[in-house]
């Protein structure tokens, strides 16, 4: 059998290296740490993940947070 995924509606950000403060919002306590190299750390249910510069960081249904990758993004959602 074939299944399709439920379209769904989330929030999102990408890290450009440059918008730590926004990042902060968005994450809030999630954010673990600010490395060097313009590397990030987030928590997430999985545990801590790293965020590299043009990775994007979604927000699922849940409220929880994870990075994605810029070309798994693109190809998984498009702007609403």
């Amino acid at each position: 059998m074939k299944y399709r995924k439920k379209p769904i509606i989330i929030n999102a950000i990408q890290y450009d290296g440059n918008n730590l403060l926004e990042i902060i919002t968005f994450v809030g306590k999630g954010l673990a740490e600010d490395l060097v190299d313009d590397i990030l750390i987030i928590l997430t249910p999985e545990g801590y993940m790293k965020v590299s510069k043009d990775d994007w960081i979604i927000e699922d249904v849940t409220g929880e947070h994870y990075p994605i990758k810029n070309d798994i993004f693109k190809e998984t959602y498009d702007k609403v």
